[in-house]
């Protein structure tokens, strides 16, 4: 016997990933992993369990914030010492720049994650989601 042979009726059975929905058993119609028909159930999603897009990433958005925050006192600081105009606007669009970028991940992360949960519910809900993106980006836009 080779190494890619396998021996016993469940020897396939272990390299299943934990969780993954078990295969129907011989001779049954397969009707046990298959969807229920659009509508027939709600569809919960992490969204309706207030778990936003930014959820995974909450401490590196924090890490991020607090060195935004440190930029914003180092300005402070700046012009607490009477720092030259020019390298006082330095750092504020470096700042301004950090935020940006912050920013444009959080939507990211929104678009992924709450947009695409109101897309498989459905309905007036991603319409509604949509829209509010749409707003989001066009405030960014405006600064």
């Amino acid at each position: 016997m080779t190494t890619t042979e396998t021996t016993g009726a469940g020897a396939g059975a272990a390299a299943e990933p934990a969780g993954a929905p078990a295969a129907p058993a011989a001779g049954t119609a397969g009707t046990a992993g298959t969807a229920a028909p659009v509508g027939a159930e709600e569809i919960v999603t992490d969204h309706d369990r207030g778990i936003h897009g930014y959820h995974h990433q909450k401490d590196e958005h924090l890490k991020r914030l607090r060195r935004i925050e440190g930029q914003i006192r180092g300005l402070q600081r700046m012009v607490d010492e009477d720092v030259y105009c020019i390298d006082i606007l330095t750092q504020v669009s470096a700042s301004t720049k950090a935020l940006q970028s912050f920013a444009l991940q959080l939507l990211e992360e929104h678009l992924r994650h709450c947009v695409a949960d109101a897309a498989v519910k459905g309905g007036e809900e991603v319409d509604a989601k949509v829209a509010e993106a749409t707003k989001a980006i066009a405030r960014l836009l405006r600064t």
